[in-house]
């Protein structure tokens, strides 16, 4: 069994993590870079600012030489734009994709339900609602450059929603009590009601149209990703069954 659950999370994570990679490709990414340009160019303005406001006197660090000091920003290695860059961005992306398979084949284990193509879609879709759309109403996806709240602030609050979700999801959709799609509806609601973490002043480098349009796509994106994943599994899982049973 567990042999069986690695097997069709890789695959189906691969083959998912693909199809959505070349997407990505070109929908986001294409956003990202152009927001990058916005990034650059307010970095760029301000280091220029500085060196004049200090007549371009060199600065050296307490920890370190004057080329470190006047070059810090490149110390942190990233992939290079290209082919690099794709690569990097694609394997992340089936990473993320086998991830998800993992989480669907287990839940639908622990749940005991059947898993063909239909109900792990039912499953994805549902995936998709709290680690996706849910959290993104409070917290939109965002491109380089866009103002936000502390990162820690954010990932607790990502994180009381996704589960917040998932928990009123699941009494909603599996019990008939009245009471209990009342809770459910309250428990889902509530990270919302306590809101969101932003930032103190949200300024933003990057035109306000350019960031809603990477918002849809990338809610779009994830979507796609959860329901190709979710098909992948229910399609490989019964193969993979009828070939162990054969065996």
């Amino acid at each position: 069994m567990v042999t069986r659950v690695l097997t069709v999370s890789i695959l189906a994570g691969l083959l998912a993590g693909l199809i959505v990679a070349a997407l990505q490709h070109v929908t986001t990414t294409p956003l990202i870079l152009k927001a990058e340009t916005y990034e650059n160019a307010m970095r760029d303005g301000a280091r220029a600012h500085l060196a004049f406001a200090q007549g371009e006197a060199r600065i050296i660090l307490a920890h370190g030489g004057a080329d470190h000091a006047e070059g810090a920003e490149h110390d942190e290695w990233k992939p290079q734009d290209g082919a690099q860059r794709m690569l990097f961005t694609s394997v992340a992306t089936i990473g993320t994709a086998i991830g998800f398979a993992a989480l669907l084949l287990a839940g639908m284990l622990a749940a005991g339900d059947s898993i063909d193509p239909r109900r792990a879609l039912i499953w994805g879709a549902c995936g998709f609602l709290a680690f996706g759309l849910a959290p993104g109403m409070g917290l939109a996806p965002e491109l380089p450059g866009a103002a936000s709240a502390a990162l820690q602030a954010r990932q607790l609050w990502w994180l009381a929603t996704t589960i917040a979700t998932a928990i009123g999801l699941f009494l909603f959709l599996r019990y008939e009590a009245p009471w209990l799609k009342l809770l459910a509806v309250v428990v889902i609601l509530l990270p919302h009601l306590v809101g969101a973490p932003h930032a103190p002043t949200p300024e933003s480098k990057v035109p306000a149209e350019l960031a809603a349009h990477f918002t849809s796509l990338s809610l779009g994106i994830q979507a796609a990703l959860w329901l190709v994943t979710a098909f992948m599994v229910g399609t490989l899982w019964p193969w993979m069954s009828r070939r162990a049973a054969a065996a």
